[in-house]
């Protein structure tokens, strides 16, 4: 199985509660992550592309495969911060 999905990094539990309130209430997840985001996928909207099963941190990998696509995970924290997921496809 394979999923597509964006995210956005930020450093702390902080951060990431307040990007996701700002989503929810309808700002543009690819804006945000270009203006934010620490990884260097923020560039291209925070976009991952697509991967599979075992390609990302464990964490990371079950919260975006339990998304329904368009789905925005509750915050995830990994070895590299927080995170945000979006499931593109």
């Amino acid at each position: 199985m394979q999923v597509s999905a964006s995210h956005i990094l930020v450093e702390t539990a902080e951060q990431v509660n307040q990007l996701k309130e700002q989503i929810q209430a309808g700002a543009s997840f690819s804006e945000l992550a270009r203006k934010i985001s620490k990884c260097p996928s923020g560039g291209n909207g925070g976009s991952l592309g697509t991967f599979g099963e075992g390609q990302m941190v464990k964490p990371f990998q079950d919260a975006a495969f339990a998304l329904e696509v368009g789905g925005l995970s509750e915050p995830v924290q990994t070895q590299f911060g927080y995170h945000l997921i979006q499931r593109t496809a």
